[in-house]
């Protein structure tokens, strides 16, 4: 049976890390440090954004989990239709190649295959960040069909294989995370089952011995953003210091940070989340009226999808 304090540590530590990010984004590395020099850091706010208030990145990860519920099973123009819907609100924060996808007017199964014919690029971490109520949702369901899962989900905004690669090994670390076990532990197990032209860069950037200084690209893309994310986990030993770590990298922080807060809080439970980012989160859903969730709502969300069954 797995740990309820686990799965809902996995939605909740993604948005928490989120919103803890955001203010940080795209500045150079060592600012949270730098904020918070007695290592105690706060939902301070700042670029665009009020303290607790989560991104694009936990505004789709609500929207992926309750089609899920409300529909029933993996209904793939619902989700697209909902981000869709979310999009057209013109929320703070969206992905440029997600918003170029989900605004193109091409069908949900065309959008994103021809936005990379056109562009060739179409592997950012925007399927990584998302991915934290479909892992939950999945996990019971067993690896190849929660990776399974992941690939389809990501595809819908995501053409390059390797986003979908990159989110099938997200599920599949939480899965294993929540069943008590280490990620980094499963990584080569979980490599066994990526598509063998994508296996080697993927090897590359989920080594123990791989840093985020040895990233050949942004962290925007999907491959340092999860190499990122496990060397945040791996390299600390409590929630809060892999938050730390993860958002002092720079770059993408708030990205960066969902995706390390995801796996933390497989790993440590939602028990380990400081209370005051507790009492500060809130994740508004432009698209859905005034919206606004908190604690209470995600914590019921993923308990729902933790019952789940596909």
């Amino acid at each position: 049976m797995r740990s309820m304090d686990r799965v809902i540590g996995t939605v909740v530590g993604s948005a928490v890390g989120d919103a803890l990010g955001a203010p940080f984004e795209f500045r150079e590395p060592g600012v949270y440090a730098a904020e918070f020099p007695d290592g105690v850091g706060e939902m301070c706010g700042g670029g665009g954004w009020d303290p607790g208030e989560a991104t694009d990145d936990t505004q789709m990860a609500v929207l992926v989990g309750e089609s899920l519920l409300e529909r029933g099973g993996l209904d793939l123009p619902d989700i697209f239709g909902r981000f869709q819907r979310w999009a057209a609100a013109e929320p703070k924060d969206i992905g440029l190649q997600t918003e170029d996808v989900l605004t193109s007017g091409d069908p949900w199964d065309l959008a994103a295959p021809l936005h990379f014919q056109r562009t060739g690029r179409a592997a950012g971490n925007g399927s990584l960040m998302r991915a934290s109520t479909s892992a939950v949702a999945f996990a019971g369901a067993g690896s190849s069909a929660s990776m399974a899962a992941a690939r389809r989900i990501a595809a819908l905004t995501h053409g390059d294989r390797a986003a979908w690669e990159g989110t099938a090994i997200l599920h599949e670390l939480v899965r294993v995370a929540l069943d008590g076990e280490e990620p980094q532990a499963a990584v080569t197990s979980v490599l066994g089952d990526v598509d063998a032209n994508h296996r080697a860069r993927w090897a590359t950037v989920l080594a123990p011995d791989w840093h985020p200084d040895a990233a050949t690209e942004f962290n925007g893309a999907v491959w340092p953003c999860l190499g990122s994310a496990l060397w945040a986990l791996r390299t600390t030993d409590t929630y809060e210091d892999s938050l730390a770590a993860a958002i002092d990298l720079g770059g993408d922080t708030d990205t960066v940070a969902a995706v390390t807060g995801m796996l933390a809080g497989a790993v440590y439970g939602v028990g380990a989340i400081p209370t005051r980012w507790l009492e500060a989160l809130r994740v508004p859903l432009p698209g859905y009226g005034d919206r606004v969730l908190r604690v209470c709502e995600l914590t019921s969300l993923a308990e729902g999808l933790a019952e789940w069954r596909p």
